[in-house]
């Protein structure tokens, strides 16, 4: 039995640093085929503009961008992909007083909307 605890320690030890990875690369879809509001446009939503841009916006945001209406909504009427890509500092770049998002992650929202905006 002891040799079995040992056999699983010493696995479970070499998952953990076969795991790490210091690169953003893998956040990045780079299979532009698979662009599409659910798997990759929502997430990129989620993670930097729900904050503000909720169900009910709040800090000075003026849409919701929690659905897929609302997204397609904002890059047709509200110039969401001219804010998401002005310079940092600007004082209209979205996310306002943040950082400017990655040129890759705006080139997803891009080709999402250029390809049509798949669902």
């Amino acid at each position: 039995m002891k040799k079995k605890s040992l056999l699983i320690i010493a696995f479970l030890s070499a998952l953990h640093f076969s795991c790490t990875n210091d690169s953003t690369s893998d956040l990045i879809n780079t299979n532009i085929d698979q662009i599409s509001y659910s798997n990759t446009v929502k997430s990129i939503i989620d993670n930097n503009c729900i904050s503000c841009h909720g169900s009910i916006p709040t800090n000075g945001a003026s849409i919701p961008l929690t659905t897929y209406q609302n997204v397609k909504d904002a890059i047709l009427n509200q110039e969401l992909l001219d804010r998401i890509s002005r310079n940092q500092g600007d004082p209209s770049m979205m996310p306002s007083g943040g950082t400017r998002l990655p040129q890759p992650i705006i080139d997803q929202i891009s080709t999402w909307a250029s390809e049509g905006f798949n669902e």
